[in-house]
């Protein structure tokens, strides 16, 4: 005697769950474990960890900082690239800013805690960083003296036209000193906090300024990865630094390059992506080498 329709076609979703839930929620689970326990693939599965003196000390897939106990950069080791990861390089909190190249204008509230900088002037600020670090150059065209957006709002008699009635440097703040005193034979304010000066019709303006057009300060030195753990800087701005981490080490520049470049990956395939070097990697390739004075 066959079984009624609606019953057949119930013990039919039962079998296919059954058979299902073997395959995909025990069968390929445990291969994918088997596969992550195999010689050369074991290390990557556990998450590419990295030791040093019998401690784990980071992964080589994930960036991490180089800070002293108040934030700022260790000058012996090679820094990474900026991270928007949370408070930096957290694993549990990947994002990028999600600010793009429209984003000129800094968000000045009276409340520190309510202001937020622009991309243009995290980028200045960043670089106006790295350079004095690293004893070169960090200026950048579009940038001010003082590490912010070099950006005018300016305001004409008949909103987009007619004469300059008045220019806010929409960056800066009191007690900062306007990066150009006049424009178009019109003094340039300073902005004041709470004011959206887009909004009250002034037209943007960004200066470019006498920065070289070609920066010293590479744009990896300056700018998140999407992920904000990436754990490679660019040869660039190794080479950068260089100078300053032999300095520190008292060792030989020559000699900190060639560990660099032995810690240099190509590009995937040859053609895929770019060179990177691996920061952690590096830093405790120089540890061993060139423990310090």
């Amino acid at each position: 005697m066959r079984p009624p329709t609606w019953l057949a076609q119930h013990l039919a979703a039962l079998r296919a769950l059954l058979v299902l839930t073997a395959l995909l929620g025990l069968a390929y689970p445990l291969a994918l474990v088997a596969a992550g326990r195999l010689p050369g693939l074991d290390a990557r599965a556990d998450g590419s960890l990295v030791t040093a003196g019998g401690r784990t000390v980071g992964s080589a897939f994930l960036g991490q900082a180089f800070t002293d106990a108040a934030g700022d950069p260790v000058p012996r080791y090679f820094q990474p690239r900026p991270s928007a990861a949370g408070d930096g390089y957290d694993p549990t909190a990947t994002a990028a800013s999600n600010l793009g190249p429209e984003s000129v204008v800094d968000t000045l509230a009276a409340d520190p805690a309510d202001s937020s900088a622009s991309l243009l002037t995290r980028v200045c600020a960043r670089s106006r960083a790295v350079g004095a670090l690293n004893g070169v150059d960090g200026r950048r065209p579009y940038c001010t003296a003082d590490g912010v957006g070099a950006v005018l709002g300016v305001f004409r008699r008949d909103g987009f036209t007619g004469p300059v009635t008045r220019v806010v440097s929409v960056n800066q703040t009191a007690p900062a000193t306007p990066f150009v005193a006049t424009w178009q034979g019109v003094a340039v304010e300073l902005a004041r906090p709470g004011e959206d000066y887009v909004a009250a019709g002034a037209v943007l303006v960004p200066v470019r300024g006498d920065a070289p057009a070609d920066p010293a300060v590479p744009a990896d030195a300056v700018t998140a990865s999407g992920s904000g753990l990436d754990p490679h800087i660019s040869p660039a701005y190794a080479e950068l630094q260089v100078a300053r981490v032999a300095r520190e080490r008292g060792a030989d520049p020559a000699a900190v390059r060639r560990v660099v470049a032995a810690h240099t990956t190509g590009r995937a395939l040859g053609f895929l992506g770019e060179p990177g070097v691996n920061v952690l990697e590096l830093n405790l390739a120089l540890d061993r080498r060139f423990p310090g004075r």
